[in-house]
């Protein structure tokens, strides 16, 4: 039986990132064979792809030159990774895919949406995950989030993080453009709250996909972020 694919996607900030590691150990609790992967990376060459397209270096990237790295990554992402994971059953949790070039790129950047839909075709071949959750909140907590003085601290504020509220707005109106496109495949999550809310919606999403539930000690013990780790995974 092939695998599930299964996308979280949203702004930097919005929590996707560290509710993708509490599905993870749900799944796991319940004897679910997950592959746990991020976009743009994934691979030895993605990773690399990654390096070059978050690097504060190149403040000025067009955005046409940003959307043809991070299909480059998803090519590889999907020969190397994501398809032979699904062909051998196991249920891939990946962190951003296709959907994020179109918000990031598409309403972020103002490129031509039908332009990202050409290479989509010539890079997956249109591939569409089997389900995706949107972890939503207003642009401005998600920009405060990004921007804590631990992430700065830190140097976790990539390039598209420094960007301003303005893009962050237009970022969410084309997820939430997506959502209303696609309300078969796209569950909209309100993370503006309390973690533990946003990880109630969450859990209810996946008991109806794997019925049956999970130890809800494992699922605590997920909730804890390895040290050093960020919710930036674009």
């Amino acid at each position: 039986m092939r695998g599930r694919f299964i996308t979280f996607e949203g702004l930097d900030g919005s929590g996707k990132s560290t509710h993708l590691k509490r599905v993870a150990a749900w799944l796991e609790a319940r004897g679910v064979a997950t592959c746990v992967t991020h976009e743009p990376g994934g691979t030895a060459m993605g990773e690399a792809i990654r390096g070059l397209f978050l690097n504060h270096r190149w403040e000025q990237a067009d955005g046409r030159v940003e959307a043809l790295l991070v299909f480059a990554s998803r090519r590889q992402h999907l020969i190397e990774r994501i398809e032979p994971a699904l062909d051998a059953g196991i249920t891939v949790l990946c962190d951003r895919f296709t959907d994020s070039t179109r918000a990031y790129q598409g309403h972020g950047r103002d490129l031509p949406l039908a332009w990202i839909d050409q290479l989509d075709q010539l890079a997956t071949g249109g591939r569409v995950p089997d389900m995706t959750l949107l972890f939503d909140l207003p642009s401005d907590v998600a920009r405060a989030r990004g921007h804590s003085p631990h992430r700065i601290a830190s140097k976790e504020v990539d390039r598209l993080d420094a960007e301003g509220l303005a893009f962050y707005q237009r970022v969410r109106e084309g997820y939430l453009a997506i959502a209303e496109a696609a309300p078969d495949r796209l569950r909209v999550i309100d993370s503006s709250g309390e973690k533990e809310a946003t990880w109630r919606q969450v859990e209810a999403v996946f008991e109806k996909l794997f019925p049956g539930g999970a130890p809800s000690s494992a699922v605590a013990s997920a909730a804890v972020a390895e040290p050093g780790e960020t919710d930036g995974s674009r």
